[in-house]
């Protein structure tokens, strides 16, 4: 177990990050919504995300892949470049797709999947990642904690006993995002965090370890 107290490295006072655990979910290109859907089709909002620039879509989609289904995966909106598919390792194993942990848009090498909509199905040939997990962060956060875009830090789960450690999270700073640390279901399992706590936030880097996860 790490000794997560108030050494050096940590903000002071601690800097308190709400978490966002999120399910599987696509990012889709125009053209393959309107393959999927119909054509010119557009995007229904049905909430509006924590980042002010996206939003949950009405839309869901099953995905298949060589070993299972998955249906009701929720579209994110707005439409992207390129399609992009997150999946939690549980998923990917359901799916029998070995999805990579990569940083949103790193999709070179990436595998694809076929994608069931209401008008047809649509294989890609790339996209399928596990995102790294990250913390979404504004200019000014990241001024204030002396971080910039890509560096990456640690956070701790709040308890004040056996504090659970997670390294390697990644930044990411932009005037389009909001405070936020984003976990998959697996990892908000892995260390006992739902949406809407809190960790604390470790303000330099640390050299990397072969674990993301410290008990």
């Amino acid at each position: 177990m790490k000794n997560s107290g108030h050494k050096q490295g940590w903000h002071d006072p601690p800097m308190r990050v709400p978490v966002a655990i999120s399910a599987a979910h696509v990012y889709l290109t125009p053209a393959v919504i309107e393959q999927l859907f119909c054509d010119k089709y557009r995007l229904h909002e049905h909430s509006r995300l924590a980042q002010p620039s996206q939003f949950a879509a009405q839309e869901s989609v099953t995905l298949i892949g060589p070993k299972g289904r998955l249906s009701n995966v929720r579209v994110i909106g707005p439409p992207r470049s390129e399609n992009q598919v997150e999946l939690s390792a549980t998923d990917a194993r359901k799916l029998g797709i070995d999805a990579p942990i990569r940083k949103s848009g790193d999709l070179e090498g990436t595998p694809g999947i076929l994608i069931e909509g209401p008008r047809t199905r649509v294989r890609l040939e790339r996209g399928v990642i596990s995102a790294l997990h990250h913390v979404h962060m504004t200019p000014s956060d990241a001024a204030r904690l002396g971080l910039k875009d890509q560096d990456r830090i640690e956070v701790a789960t709040e308890r004040h006993t056996r504090r659970i450690l997670l390294r390697d999270v990644l930044v990411r700073v932009s005037a389009d995002y909001r405070l936020e640390l984003h976990l998959d279901a697996d990892e908000g399992k892995a260390v006992s965090l739902n949406s809407g706590d809190y960790v604390i936030l470790r303000k330099a880097a640390s050299p990397r370890a072969p674990s993301n996860v410290s008990a």
